[in-house]
This record gives C-alpha cells, sequence and structure tokens, in this order.
C-alpha cells in the first residue's frame, strides 16, 4: 500500500494523484489518498471526487502507520537510497526538491508520499490511463457547454491569467509572481505566426484586469462564468481549445496537458517560481 497526501488546488491535487497512480502501478501496490488536511484548510476543497478516479480514502490508521510512526527513519533511508538501490522498507517519504525523483519507484514495499510531485516524468507512461482517470463524472455546467460549443467552432487558443491571491498574498507574490504582460503579448505573436486565424479565449480570475490590458489580440472571447460554475469545468474547457498559453499555474498546466489535439502548440513562462530549477514543463512546450 502507497499512501499520497493531497493538498492544495485543483492542478496540485492532480499532479498527486498522478504521481501517485504511477508509482503504485509501477510498485505494484494499492494506492491510498490521504485528505484529511482538508479539514483544517479553508483555502481549497478536495475535487478529485468529481473525476472518475478509482481510488480509496486512507483511514487514520493507514496514515500514522507510515507516516507518524516511520518519520524518524528518514534520514536513515536517504543514507540507504545513496548508497545502492535495494527495495527500501515501510517508510515515509517527502519531496526534497522541485524536480524529477527516480528514487520513488525504488520504495517497494509500505509507504507515505507526502509533496506536489510537479513533474509529468513520473506518470507520462500512463498519459492514456490519466485522460481516462480525469474524465469528469457529470456533466458540464449548461455555461461551460455553451462556451465548449463556441470553442469547437474554430482554431481556438485558451490564454489563462493567474492573478487572484498571486497577486493580493505578499508570501505567495514572492515566490510565484505573475507573468508579465509582454509574456503574454510574445506568447500571442508566437500563435499568430503558427496559427491561421486563431481565436484567443481568455480564462481568468480577474477579468476585469484582463480586458483593460489584452487589447493588442484582435480576436477575442473572455469565458465569463458564473459563481456556481466548477473549477474543474473551466479547466477543461482549457483543455478543449485546439493551443494553449499557460500562466505559471498548475491549473492551466493541467488544461494544456488534458488537451488532446496531436498538434497543439501550448506556450508556458520560463520562470515558474522563485524555486530552484525544475522540470515540470514537458520538452514539446514553447518556453518563453
Amino acid at each position: 500500500m502507497i499512501v499520497v497526501h493531497i493538498i492544495g488546488g485543483l492542478g496540485n491535487q492532480m499532479f498527486q494523484y498522478a504521481f501517485g497512480y504511477a508509482v503504485a502501478k509501477e510498485t505494484q501496490q494499492k494506492l491510498k489518498l490521504d485528505i484529511f488536511s482538508f479539514a483544517s484548510y479553508s483555502l481549497r476543497t478536495y475535487m478529485l471526487k468529481y473525476y472518475g478516479i478509482d481510488t480509496s480514502i486512507a483511514t487514520m490508521e493507514d496514515i500514522y502507520k507510515l507516516k507518524y510512526i516511520n518519520e524518524n527513519l528518514l534520514q536513515k533511508i536517504f543514507r540507504k537510497l545513496k548508497r545502492n538501490s535495494k527495495p527500501l522498507a515501510k517508510t515515509y517519504y517527502k519531496e526534497s526538491h522541485f524536480y524529477f525523483d527516480e528514487n520513488v519507484f525504488k520504495i517497494k514495499d509500505d509507504c507515505y508520499f507526502e509533496g506536489y510531485w510537479q513533474s509529468e516524468k513520473y506518470f507520462l507512461k500512463y498519459r492514456e490511463d490519466l485522460l481516462r482517470e480525469f474524465t469528469l463524472k457529470n456533466e458540464l455546467h449548461h455555461e461551460s457547454k455553451n462556451y465548449h460549443n463556441k470553442i469547437a467552432q474554430s482554431e481556438t487558443v485558451s490564454l489563462h491569467i493567474r492573478r487572484g491571491d498571486y497577486v493580493t498574498n505578499l508570501h505567495i507574490n514572492n515566490f510565484h509572481g505573475t507573468c508579465s504582460l509582454d509574456y503574454y503579448k510574445n506568447a500571442v505573436k508566437v500563435i499568430e505566426k503558427k496559427v491561421s486565424q486563431p481565436h484567443f479565449f481568455i480564462f481568468s480570475d480577474d477579468l476585469e484586469w484582463a480586458k483593460k490590458n489584452l487589447d493588442f489580440i484582435k480576436n477575442i472571447t473572455f469565458v465569463e462564468l458564473g459563481d456556481d460554475v466548477p473549477d474543474h469545468d473551466e479547466m477543461m474547457l482549457m483543455s478543449f481549445c485546439k493551443h494553449n498559453i499557460i500562466a505559471n499555474s498548475s491549473f492551466s498546466w493541467w488544461g494544456a496537458w488534458l488537451n488532446q489535439n496531436t498538434e497543439k502548440i501550448v506556450i508556458a513562462p520560463k520562470k515558474w517560481s522563485a524555486a530552484e530549477n525544475d522540470d515540470r514543463i514537458p520538452k514539446e512546450w514553447i518556453l518563453l
């Protein structure tokens, strides 16, 4: 059995689940999800329940057995990993950096994993499985369906602008920052050179800012959804577009990754955060 800690917004939860799915498959283990942190986490709620994923929720007994009883063994485990690649005993494994860690696949026994695991290298092998796993259980909201119909009619490009707490929260702003207007201008130019008559669909948590600043885009539609429309609908609408311009946000990362257009162009920002270099951007995407 492996248990994966689930926390954060929808994009983070999807990274954590996809990671756990791949590790469970590779090590032939049963996957369980620890969602208990949401009881004291007011910023987001558990959202994987809206997808057709087939897994179990961990009990407190599962969690304590793997995480807290074995946490004092962590340093010994890391030392063992550096010496050899033999299967490890049951333990607690915490992500220590923002790039792919091949050691997670060397743990052959029960394990509790905590981290964000934001690299497709963990789960790219299981892309087709995950596309099925991340299929919504319910139909799109009627407002979302209207936009879906419009998206299907032209050479559409999703453009995501993440502001919200990236602007208002000083700590988050210092870590993530926001993508500059120049980034979006350059991204639009790239799309216009490569795509004939692109139609840009704008997704943002600050549409007023977007409307004031994106006047350089000719063919544009602002996606305005009511408060009762769930976040996962918005992500799916991004994935229905033929091409994607993403923000430094796991939310639009997944909107682009779920896009099944084999000819898709995805543009992502080079600078994702103030953290060390990572490898969360797939090699086929264009970095600006």
